[in-house]
């Protein structure tokens, strides 16, 4: 434990004791102890408790963020590209599924400027989504019969409720589960583009 860099053992015990107690049963003095440091090195790298809870879902949203970047600016038609895009953030989401559910959880429970800076992140992710979707629909790969905002929203809802079913030890992995949203995905966009 000892080896593992500081910021990173505090979020990794923070991550389990938000989750076993929840973010109001937790208190800076529980996570100290369990990552075996002083308050004075977790106020190092985090400035409250509701800093570390942003830094959890924010982690994970930075990573997505830098793969749908890639992805979208990778190669392949845009329909594989919007496929593998729709895919990924499922099969990271499940990966990280605990860090989304205690964020989910807990947000509303953060300082308001925070929910907004949040929010905000949140979004500029749905808007590189969507700028793919749009794109599509503007050059007639995609059918424009629904907004391309509305295509988003409907999709990403689907994502945001996976940790009040998806199970790691269920029939699907994570990896299944994405393919299959990103199927229904091109196929509700008048795609028949299904990735392999």
């Amino acid at each position: 434990m000892k080896e593992e860099p500081v910021r990173d053992r505090l979020l990794s015990e923070a991550t389990r004791l938000f989750a076993e107690r929840g973010f109001e049963g937790t208190s800076v003095q529980e996570i100290v102890v369990a990552a075996g440091v002083t308050k004075g090195a977790m106020y190092h790298y985090f400035t409250s408790k509701d800093d570390l809870l942003h830094e959890i879902y924010g982690r994970v949203l930075r990573m997505q963020m830098a793969r749908l970047t890639r992805i979208a600016d990778g190669p392949g038609t845009l329909a594989e590209r919007l496929h593998a895009a729709a895919a990924d953030v499922v099969e990271t989401s499940t990966a990280n599924l605990d860090d989304s559910k205690i964020f989910f959880r807990s947000m509303h429970l953060l300082a308001p400027e925070t929910q907004k800076s949040v929010r905000a992140e949140r979004r500029r992710y749905h808007e590189r989504f969507r700028d793919m979707v749009a794109q599509g629909q503007l050059e007639g790969t995609f059918s424009d019969r629904v907004p391309a905002e509305l295509v988003v929203d409907y999709f990403f809802g689907s994502v945001h409720h996976l940790g009040t079913w998806f199970h790691a030890n269920g029939t699907l992995t994570g990896a299944q589960v994405g393919k299959h949203f990103a199927d229904l995905l091109l196929a509700s966009l008048g795609s028949g583009h299904t990735g392999q």
